[in-house]
């Protein structure tokens, strides 16, 4: 299995916020993580949020330390993902349902009779 260093960046937390400040790491170097599992507590001017990680795989580097500003785009992590033909799908996380899943239902709403 070959690997592939992919840096993620401070993404758009919305609502016109340029920077964040890092205030706790929930990984080290050298974890192996899954996809949405905590990443790193950040606070706004608004609040501080937890970003979950955007890819499975193995931390090479954090960019930031604890109670650095971030700007919106700046580098915070590099994961070592696995590449190739035997390498699990994107986007899988968690179990694989064990029993066939039921088609959704339609659900005809009715405008109020005022």
């Amino acid at each position: 299995m070959a690997e592939e260093n992919v840096t993620f960046t401070l993404p758009d937390l919305g609502e016109g916020l340029v920077e964040a400040t890092v205030l706790e790491w929930q990984v080290s170097v050298g974890d192996v993580i899954e996809r949405n599992a905590p990443l790193v507590e950040v606070e706004t001017t608004k609040s501080a949020v937890v970003i979950p990680s955007p890819k499975a795989g193995r931390i090479v580097a954090l960019h930031a330390e604890e109670d650095r500003v971030v700007p919106v785009g700046d580098p915070l992590v590099t994961f070592a993902v696995t590449i190739g033909d035997d390498a699990p799908q994107a986007g899988i996380v968690g179990k694989v349902p064990t029993e066939e899943a039921r088609p959704a239902r339609r659900v005809r709403l009715k405008p109020p009779t005022d």
